[in-house]
């Protein structure tokens, strides 16, 4: 697999957050002490939560773009670094699905109320689609950003599985920085329980896809495969044919807002 989920240690390639305000953020604890960092913007409608893609934090070109939105159009929204990632506690080597999948629904229960709109962007789209099984009740919709579910299947070679499996760690070539991107047994093996698109995705809320045709690191037929197996007939697949795995470009985030809007 290409290095796709990354863009360096834990930062977005299209990173635009140098002009966020730190003092802005805040912590959750959890349970066992992690911090959580998140941003939170107060407004109307469902609360816009995003989910950055691997090594990727709330830093980045996409999150904080439709975070300023939202506070120019007096939406709620919610940005969070997972444990391991930008400035939230705990070692990346610890991450999992799971792992911050407890994360994101703990934040959206202690820090929203009222309907949840959630986006995902690569390895961000299958870790919505575990959160929004979790708050069914309050799902809003659903909004995939070249999502990647099962990404550990499709994405890795049978030499690269038979090395996690065997419990050692993943480096792979980042185009993004001159250090390796790793992917670690143990996100590997909880990975392994939470395959998707074997199966029906019992989730009928609105969704919405977009993806680029010339995406290097996620086929864009993956939005496909995800849009079949997902229940909901409320189905909206966009693609766009010069578009990158990163959609970042002006156009790209234009039209990611667009879509937003549609759910206000």
């Amino acid at each position: 697999m290409t290095s796709h989920m990354a863009g360096g240690p834990c930062i977005d390639p299209s990173n635009t957050g140098k002009s966020m305000r730190m003092d802005a953020v805040q912590h959750h604890e959890m349970p066992d002490g992690r911090r959580i960092a998140f941003r939170r913007a107060q407004g109307l409608g469902p609360t816009l939560v995003f989910l950055p893609g691997y090594m990727s934090d709330m830093a980045g070109g996409k999150a904080t773009a439709l975070f300023a939105e939202a506070q120019a159009q007096g939406r709620a929204c919610l940005l969070l670094d997972y444990s391991g990632c930008g400035v939230s506690s705990g070692d990346f080597a610890d991450g999992t699905l799971s792992r911050w999948c407890d994360e994101v629904t703990s934040l959206i229960d202690a820090h929203t109320t009222g309907p949840t709109l959630l986006i995902g962007s690569s390895m961000g789209g299958w870790l919505m689609l575990l959160v929004a099984d979790r708050i069914k009740e309050r799902l809003a919709g659903i909004i995939g950003i070249a999502a990647a579910p099962d990404f550990t299947r499709w994405g890795f070679s049978d030499d690269q599985r038979a090395t996690l499996a065997k419990g050692e760690v993943l480096l792979e070539e980042n185009p993004y920085s001159p250090e390796p991107t790793p992917t670690h047994p143990g996100f590997f093996a909880d990975a392994e329980e939470q395959l998707q698109l074997d199966g029906e995705i019992a989730l009928t809320c609105p969704v919405r896809l977009i993806h680029g045709q010339r995406d290097a690191d996620v086929p864009w037929q993956t939005s496909l495969k995800l849009a079949e197996a997902l229940r909901s007939d409320d189905i909206q697949v966009t693609l766009i044919k010069d578009g990158d795995h990163r959609l970042s470009r002006d156009q790209d985030i234009a039209l990611l807002k667009s879509v937003v809007s549609s759910f206000y």
